[in-house]
């Protein structure tokens, strides 16, 4: 099982307090740097503009960030944990997808989803329509996505979205394109759409529920023709490192409900090294390749190497 990064860009008010943005880039530059140093697999940064909770503290943009920590970084991959659909056009997407590919030299993961965060749509003035709608949106910005990483001119009329003979150049680096990870849980639809079209899932729920999960991802893989094992299963999670369990469990934030189902302390990484490893265990047992962790101690870069040096095998 790899182990990747969930890179802190202020959307659980890591920032709270700086008062000069540079000096906090330099912070999430240095993080970066070293979780690629560390071995960890990929860097992933959420797509967002707003901290979870009261605004007001900075938060760094998803697509502009990976781009300057492509030129600052030269192993880990990189990638969005994940785009929300509603907030760029999926003609733009593909071209920037591509462009990132280029500047990493071919590096990115190009992971999307949905939307699901209400209050950032609403705050900028983003259309947020029901959950069946923002799911065919997806799906036809898939399809888009997907035919412009051809090279070819595109042309698609769709009931959301259309191009017009759009041609996309350069594709990127890798070929035929970036993998592409969607993101949810959704039993009917959105794990239908990664049969359909994704080359990762991420699910971020329980071991117990990860596992089945993935069993009707492969159900769906079996209606559609797909190969279950061709798909790197991908999940979430959240680490507090401390002398005992009951410290940690005593950490765990009170957003944490928000984004991470059920009760975090009972089975994400969260105790000591030892209750830790049967955490990950856990998870390797449930069927994940590649577990994403984001840290509790945000920006000490110390937790980073201490973690790598007991959990990741370079």
């Amino acid at each position: 099982m790899k182990i990747s990064y969930y890179l802190p860009t202020g959307t659980t008010h890591e920032f709270a307090g700086h008062t000069n943005p540079v000096t906090a880039f330099d912070k999430l530059l240095e993080l970066a740097q070293v979780a690629d140093a560390a071995g960890f697999a990929t860097i992933w940064a959420p797509d967002h503009f707003i901290p979870f909770g009261p605004s007001g503290s900075y938060v760094f943009e998803a697509w502009t960030t990976l781009a300057a920590l492509a030129r600052e970084t030269g192993t880990a991959r990189l990638g969005q944990l994940v785009t929300g659909n509603g907030y760029r056009n999926p003609a733009l997407l593909a071209k920037m997808a591509s462009n990132l590919d280029v500047v990493s030299g071919g590096r990115l993961t190009f992971g999307i989803g949905a939307g699901w965060y209400e209050d950032e749509y609403r705050a900028f003035g983003y259309d947020f329509p029901g959950a069946g709608e923002r799911l065919r949106r997806l799906e036809e910005a898939l399809q888009i996505i997907k035919e412009l990483w051809t090279g070819k001119p595109a042309t698609f009329t769709g009931r959301y979205f259309t191009t017009d003979s759009a041609v996309n150049s350069p594709t990127g680096v890798q070929l035929p394109h970036p993998p592409v990870m969607i993101a949810g849980g959704g039993e009917k639809v959105t794990l239908r759409l990664v049969a359909l079209y994704g080359d990762l899932c991420n699910v971020q729920e329980p071991p117990e529920q990860v596992r089945r999960k993935y069993g009707i991802l492969a159900r769906h893989c079996d209606t559609v023709g797909r190969d279950f094992s061709a798909i790197t299963k991908t999940s979430t999670t959240y680490c507090i490192i401390a002398d005992t369990d009951e410290e940690a469990r005593a950490a765990v934030p009170t957003w944490a409900p928000l984004v991470f189902p059920g009760d975090l302390a009972a089975y994400g990484l969260v105790g000591t090294i030892n209750t830790i490893r049967e955490r990950l265990d856990g998870y390797r047992d449930a069927g994940v390749d590649e577990l994403i962790v984001g840290f509790g101690n945000a920006l000490d870069a110390e937790t980073l190497r201490t973690f790598a040096d007991e959990f990741i095998v370079n």
